[in-house]
């Protein structure tokens, strides 16, 4: 199983910071909704998929951006480093996935 508190980059260790602190000032932010609707699987599968989307994005522009040299080389190595981590996820969830489906299939009816 992957161990994936080894792939965070440092830059969502500081935005979950940041955030945290964001939460701290506000004490009303820490409480839970009363709404009754509660995110699927689906929802959630749905959105790290979207999150993979866009931070592949991101990556390749930042990527671009390097190549022209409108921003460092250090940004292009944390920019492909998110990346990587990013891919290791994904690819992780699928052969999840797949594995719970062969399951399934070598169920008896």
């Amino acid at each position: 199983m992957a161990d994936f508190t080894s792939i965070i980059s440092s830059g969502a260790a500081r935005n979950a910071y940041r955030s945290s602190q964001s939460l701290q000032s506000r004490p009303d932010a820490l409480q839970a909704p009363d709404t009754d609707a509660k995110p699927t699987f689906a929802d959630a599968l749905r959105d790290a998929a979207n999150q993979a989307v866009q931070d592949t994005r991101q990556a390749e522009a930042t990527v671009q951006a390097g190549i022209s040299g409108q921003v460092s080389t250090q940004a292009v190595i944390e920019s492909t480093i998110a990346l990587e981590s990013t891919v290791k996820v994904a690819v992780t969830m699928r052969d999840k996935l797949v594995e719970a489906y062969k399951e399934v299939l070598r169920m008896p009816i």
